[in-house]
């Protein structure tokens, strides 16, 4: 799953009072400043405004789809379309009647009114790495720690619904727990926690901002990584930094360029790194798994599957997405579906889209920053959140 930040939570104490206000007559009365109304998020659509719509073939993402069904079947909202899909027919024409006939499209908008957002791409990288610490293994990848607190703030404050606070036990107080720099430098009590050890630090880097990956075993052996939690910092861009610094120029801030940046200035590179004070922790998952878990927790399917801020998009929802490749201007115009979540996907229209395993993967997904539209289908008469 890719990346869960710590959202901080302000509670603010709100204090009013009444005064009389004179009649509107009187000279040099101001009158009170208009009131700007934020655009609904998801503006109801017709089909025929969902652009690429009908080039797409629905085929190509019914089994995610379908994945999707296994985790909400037995949500309310979903359960007719579910019992629906598990019984039609897997032809084009046939899956695109059965989306324009069950489901309403609705475009994903900004406060502004404004539709276009930035669509980035993650992927599932490869690490060379081995259960014990060697000579050459000796980047440690963590399991999930044992005092690592996590607060559902939700059963106290209802509004703030999937808001959690991570932190630690110090005496009888709830503080922080470790940064990436005191983890790394040892201060955190993960003796015994380590999973596996890598041979690169900035894969490992990049590992933790996928949120999944796989390691091959001095012996060939392939084993699947996934999420299991955070620190609760929030995520900070170390390619940002680069170039707020003069490093890097913004068109070389993609992942292969702060790679070659690392591999020039090694010396650099540990306080680089502890800008994004975020440190995610693993589990070690079945091998037989078709791809990595998601937060919805069914795998991910390669080119279909997205991470969105799931304050706006449900989990598990279709997501039509109008964007383009990867630094080219050819339509990219996609049925996705939201399986995922990330510390950096957060906005409106904002999504990542996963480009799958390995080298070519991460080529698209390390240069993804593309302009993008979505709608997101949800079945009829679906009870939309209220603002």
């Amino acid at each position: 799953m890719k990346i869960l930040r710590l959202v901080p939570v302000l509670l603010l104490s709100l204090f009013s009072a009444c005064a009389s206000l004179p009649p509107p007559s009187v000279v040099g009365v101001v009158p009170p400043p208009a009131v700007t109304v934020a655009a609904p998020p998801l503006q109801a659509a017709a089909w025929n405004t969902v652009s690429g719509w009908s080039e797409d073939d629905p085929a190509q993402a019914w089994s995610a789809f379908l994945q999707s069904c296994g985790a909400m079947k037995q949500q309310p909202a979903w359960k007719a379309v579910c019992d629906m899909a598990a019984v039609q027919t897997a032809q084009p024409e046939s899956l695109r009647r059965f989306f324009e006939e069950n489901f309403t499209p609705y475009q994903v908008t900004n406060p502004d009114n404004s539709s276009d957002g930035l669509i980035t791409g993650y992927y599932e990288p490869l690490l060379n790495g081995s259960r014990t610490r060697t000579s050459r293994f000796r980047y440690p990848l963590y399991a999930a720690p044992a005092d690592l607190l996590v607060v559902d703030l939700a059963s106290v404050y209802p509004e703030l619904k999937g808001m959690r606070l991570r932190g630690r036990l110090q005496g009888n107080r709830v503080v922080p727990y470790y940064s990436r720099a005191e983890i790394d430098n040892g201060v955190a009590p993960l003796k015994g926690r380590e999973l596996f050890w890598v041979d690169d630090a900035v894969d490992l880097f990049f590992l933790q901002i996928q949120g999944s990956g796989k390691i091959r075993l001095p012996g060939g052996e392939m084993v699947r990584i996934g999420y299991a939690d955070q620190n609760g910092y929030p995520y900070k861009s170390i390619g940002k930094a680069l170039v707020e610094r003069g490093e890097l120029t913004l068109d070389k801030a993609s992942m292969q360029g702060i790679k070659d940046w690392a591999k020039r200035n090694p010396g650099k590179l540990t306080e680089l790194l502890d800008v994004n004070a975020s440190y995610v922790f693993f589990r070690e998952l079945p091998n037989q798994l078709s791809g990595p878990l998601g937060a919805l927790g069914v795998p991910l399917t390669a080119g279909r599957s997205l991470a969105v801020d799931p304050r706006t998009i449900p989990l598990g929802a279709p997501v039509f997405l109008s964007t383009t490749w990867p630094n080219d201007a050819k339509p990219l115009n996609r049925l996705m579906l939201a399986q995922d979540t990330g510390g950096a996907i957060k906005g409106v229209v904002r999504a990542d889209f996963f480009w799958g395993f390995g080298n070519d993967a991460g080529k698209y997904a390390g240069s993804m920053k593309q302009a993008g539209k979505m709608w997101v289908l949800l079945p009829k008469d679906y009870p939309l959140p209220q603002p």
